[in-house]
């Protein structure tokens, strides 16, 4: 049985996620290590592009815990097949063309083709997506301060916070994620 994550929101609402470790192994421990942690626990967050995407952390989680890189999945296991980026999944965000990432994750509001093999899906949601939508429709402000070009950052106006994320393993074990030595860490993380 795969593992389950569950997403409780501040509001009452909550995101449960089926995690992938067949699609994508390595992502999914991550997710688990930074997740059981508690690193994402009361987290706000960060990025709303309405008709693109929530993007739950591009800072880290602004902890130094967080700032790992891990290897692109499909270059790490070259026998998988990346899945579709698309609404009703969650992948694993990433940092240019090499899908190099960590353990900040976002949510697909459109189709994403450009996304496949860089940024791998690791789960999908099995109940909240009302969630994932009403979030795409709260007001959002531009960050300006953080700007890529080319890159939208808008934030939510009021902070809709994750309290806290549990994930049932069914009694399976899932080590900690394979990570980059010595990797330059991306400018938002310093």
């Amino acid at each position: 049985m795969n593992p389950v994550a569950t997403l409780y929101m501040e509001n009452g609402k909550s995101v449960v996620i089926e995690l992938l470790p067949e699609s994508a192994p390595n992502t999914v421990n991550s997710f688990i290590y930074a997740a059981q942690k508690g690193y994402m626990d009361h987290h706000a967050i960060e990025r709303i592009v309405p008709g693109d995407w929530v993007d739950v952390s591009y800072t880290a989680f602004g902890r130094e815990e967080c700032k790992y890189l891990i290897p692109n999945e499909f270059t790490l296991h070259p026998e998988l097949v990346p899945l579709d980026s698309c609404p009703g999944v969650v992948a694993m965000g990433g940092y240019g063309e090499a899908g190099i990432a960590g353990c900040e994750f976002f949510f697909p509001l459109r189709n994403c083709p450009e996304h496949k093999g860089i940024y791998p899906v690791f789960g999908k949601i099995l109940k909240g997506m009302d969630e994932i939508r009403r979030l795409e429709k709260v007001r959002t402000v531009p960050v300006l301060d953080l700007a890529e070009e080319g890159v939208k950052i808008n934030r939510p106006v009021k902070d809709e916070v994750i309290r806290r994320i549990s994930v049932e393993l069914f009694g399976q074990d899932y080590p900690e994620p394979v990570r980059i030595k010595n990797a330059k860490l991306p400018a938002n993380w310093k």
